[in-house]
């Protein structure tokens, strides 16, 4: 009989000095339907824990239970991307930052549409652009002093 291995001793370990009790922020947080959660699992709580696949991954709340929360996934199956759904205890959920950008660029622009709107103007939303080539640099170094090895001389 084989013993099968999971491989989780480093995955699921706890950094230095984030050991002990959860933290009561992390009942307290609150999640709604469609936002977006990192899931990062809690070695510490056992109940509700995701597969290791999941671990690290970015999903999306589609319910909230009285224990738990249904997080849908999209995973890569032989090719096809497939929305997988299950349900995870908060403990092993953050709410993600992926979309942070999204939700400020959006308030950007109805704040810019709105002004035009009410100069009767049409608004000329800013396009994002992609992040140029760093600026050229010209390195200059000090004097260059060559360094020669010493002779070796036997001391009596």
């Amino acid at each position: 009989m084989s013993i099968q291995h999971c491989n989780t001793r480093h995955l699921f370990a706890k950094s230095f000095r984030k050991h002990g009790p959860e933290h009561l922020s992390t009942y307290l947080t609150t999640f709604k339907v469609g936002d977006y959660v990192d899931i990062v699992a809690n070695a510490a709580v056992q109940q509700g824990m995701p597969y290791k696949y999941y671990h690290g991954k970015t999903g999306r709340v589609f319910t909230i239970s009285r224990t738990a929360v249904g997080v849908e996934v999209n995973k890569k199956v032989r090719g096809k991307v497939l929305a997988k759904r299950f349900h995870v205890r908060v403990e092993h959920l953050k709410k993600s930052r992926c979309d942070e950008d999204f939700k400020l660029r959006v308030k950007t622009n109805d704040a810019l549409s709105r002004e035009a709107h009410a100069k009767g103007e049409k608004a000329v939303l800013p396009k994002r652009q992609p992040v140029g080539p760093r600026p050229a640099l010209t390195v200059t170094a000090p004097s260059i002093e060559l360094v020669e090895p010493v002779a070796y001389r036997f001391i009596v």
